[in-house]
């Protein structure tokens, strides 16, 4: 395994003394959002997750490599790339033989991190059960990893272009513990609630990191997920989004657009139809969570 991991000498030397690593994925800047922003994000994430006491890890794959740590030219290549895999943990074995630039999914991002010693992880929204399951069978690979992986992964919600009673009903059949942080509902990743509870709440980040605790204390398998509402500030208007996200749906249908290029398809669309609002709510609940990601880390080693 070694052979596949490039681990940054800064990421490395905090796995080594036991200080928090907190892990970040690459899809968010070459499939997530535009040039330069993917660039000023990832970096803002990076400075965010250092000034709450963590390391971050953003992870990709280049050169046959998994990369668990990345310099600014890595950032520059993935943030510009034309071309760049989007890689998912079907993909990985391959992306690395062919030696391709790879942007790792949640599922991807959450396997390597494990394999690097990682433990924990932020994001914006997870994938999970796509409308149209009965038709499709759609379901992002992100809640299989969840089910099987040891990381606690920080996100703002399922995406709502999801089928969310299904997404959670899923979760909940493989036993992953959904927790709201400072909620009682599923925040919906441009929205703060939904009409869906949840069964766990915490309200601090040191009582989230001593469930994590527990959890490994008894030997459960898998991910935790963790869900952390957008700012109230940066929080769009339910109707207002949902219609978009409606309108998206049905155009991605008449497309013919399935399969990993759904979710890009449909939060371009939005974006634009949006006029940039949804791409400012996206960056702020991502900052939001590399902050709750980070405080959690670091009460985990306290």
């Amino acid at each position: 395994m070694k052979e596949y991991l490039d681990i940054k000498d800064e990421v490395q030397k905090a796995l080594d003394t036991g200080k928090p690593v907190v892990a970040l994925e690459s899809t968010i800047i070459s499939h997530g959002m535009p040039y330069p922003q993917n660039k000023e994000v990832a970096l803002a994430c990076e400075e965010i997750i250092r000034q709450n006491g963590a390391v971050p890890a953003t992870i990709c794959l280049m050169d046959g490599k998994i990369k668990i740590g990345i310099d600014e030219n890595d950032l520059e290549i993935l943030a510009t790339s034309k071309d760049a895999m989007k890689v998912s943990r079907r993909d990985l074995a391959y992306a690395l033989s062919k030696k391709v630039v790879g942007a790792t999914t949640v599922a991807t991002t959450m396997l390597c991190a494990s394999l690097a010693g990682i433990k924990f992880f932020v994001t914006g929204g997870i994938g999970g059960v796509h409308r149209g399951y009965e038709k499709t069978m759609d379901v992002s690979a992100d809640l299989e990893e969840l089910s099987k992986t040891d990381v606690l992964v920080v996100c703002a919600g399922a995406k709502s272009i999801l089928d969310l009673p299904r997404t959670l009903e899923y979760l909940e059949t493989k036993g992953v513990p959904i927790v709201g942080y400072q909620t009682d509902t599923l925040p919906q990743f441009f929205t703060r609630e939904s009409e869906y509870p949840l069964r766990l709440r915490m309200d601090d980040p040191a009582e989230i990191a001593q469930m994590y605790k527990v959890k490994n204390d008894i030997g459960l398998n898998g991910g935790v997920l963790v869900v952390n509402p957008i700012p109230e500030e940066d929080s769009m208007d339910k109707n207002y989004i949902d219609n978009l996200i409606d309108k998206a749906v049905k155009e991605a249908d008449k497309a013919g657009v399935h399969g990993k290029d759904i979710t890009p398809y449909l939060l371009a669309k939005i974006v634009e139809e949006s006029n940039g609002e949804s791409l400012k709510a996206n960056i702020a609940l991502v900052k939001n969570n590399a902050k709750l990601g980070a405080k959690i880390a670091k009460a985990f080693f306290d």
